[in-house]
């Protein structure tokens, strides 16, 4: 590769903000490394990204190379000071990444940058109730920041605390509501708390993931669950209760049929290497899809409940207690919403 083809890669990748470490490095071992002084003012952009992706790879002598380089032309600088705080991080040396931390802020306090990496540092620490009042104190001041509320959420999850949780994702979907994970993620917390509300809840939002996104099995799966669920729940009204048994009928047909052909793409797949879709379908349903008594249900329960791994397992002749125990919970879910 000629040093300028990889100058415009390297910049493609800055512009589109792609971080492909293990490329940047061997890239500046090969080519740049070099041809620094050929760079001209992209130079101190070639070598801050490179550092970044030394400390990626966990490549302490370039990053000290990239990072002495920087310091020689901006010795005060705050963002030079921000890539020797993220290599200490880096070396597993926290309570020095976090005094360098401290002082970045004093000195700016606008700079969101070195706010996120306190959060992340704690995080890595194991000190779960600091990241949260560490990131709770930054959202009251950046507000809009959407990975803020989407890590706070996650940290609320690691607490179990579901309500605060679902708070944040409030917030997001005040800032993105025509996301279908945002209201995917959203229905998931509500259904793991239960009580008739909450699946009330969930049910909507499971509906809303699936207007914005048809294709999403996890919201069908959920709204599956949730209307089973509102169906059996004795204090059910029959108008509700008839609803609900409609709904979970509907996504039970929208499962077994979405599901079937991916089971059996997936079996291509592992059979044969993967070669195109097209070949897939033409599988007989025992090949493609192995069915238990005269319910082919092996392959979507599988593949929803405990991935393609366990469905992998269970094909070639193992996991039969597994496979029991799905067929069982299936053939009750099936008698309800079919049978009846």
């Amino acid at each position: 590769m000629h040093w300028t083809e990889a100058r415009d890669l390297l910049r493609c990748w800055r512009e589109e903000n792609v971080r492909k470490s293990l490329k940047v490095v061997d890239i500046w071992e090969s080519v740049l490394g070099k041809k620094m002084n050929k760079l001209g003012d992209e130079k101190l952009l070639v070598l801050e990204q490179v550092c970044i992706a030394a400390l990626d790879c966990n490549r302490q002598e370039v990053a000290d190379y990239c990072l002495k380089a920087l310091r020689a032309e901006f010795p005060t600088s705050l963002r030079v000071h921000r890539l020797r705080a993220l290599q200490l991080e880096a070396l597993k040396q926290y309570d020095e990444a976090l005094d360098l931390l401290e002082k970045i802020i004093k000195q700016d306090e606008t700079n969101a940058a070195p706010r996120k990496r306190k959060v992340a540092i704690l995080k890595a620490k194991g000190k779960t109730s600091d990241a949260i009042k560490e990131l709770t104190e930054y959202l009251k001041k950046y507000m809009s920041d959407q990975e803020g509320w989407q890590e706070l959420c996650e940290l609320y999850l690691f607490e179990q605390d579901f309500n605060k949780a679902a708070f944040c994702l409030e917030e997001l979907i005040l800032h993105n509501p025509h996301s279908h994970l945002i209201h995917q993620r959203y229905a998931d917390i509500r259904y793991t708390q239960g009580g008739t509300e909450n699946i009330e809840i969930a049910r909507a939002h499971y509906c809303l993931a699936l207007k914005i996104n048809p294709n999403n099995i996890r919201a069908l799966y959920g709204l599956f669950m949730c209307a089973t669920n509102i169906a059996l729940n004795p204090k059910t009204t029959p108008v509700k209760r008839k609803g609900a048994s409609k709904l979970a009928k509907w996504a039970l047909k929208e499962l077994n049929s979405s599901l079937l052909n991916s089971g059996k793409y997936f079996l291509w797949h592992q059979k044969c290497g993967g070669e195109s879709k097209r070949q897939a379908d033409k599988l007989t349903p025992r090949e493609g899809v192995p069915s238990v008594g005269a319910l082919p249900l092996c392959t979507p329960w599988h593949l929803l409940s405990l991935g393609a791994d366990v469905y992998r397992e269970w094909y070639y002749g193992y996991r039969k207690d597994t496979l029991k125990w799905i067929k069982n919970k299936v053939v009750l879910y099936y008698i309800f919403t079919v049978g009846t």
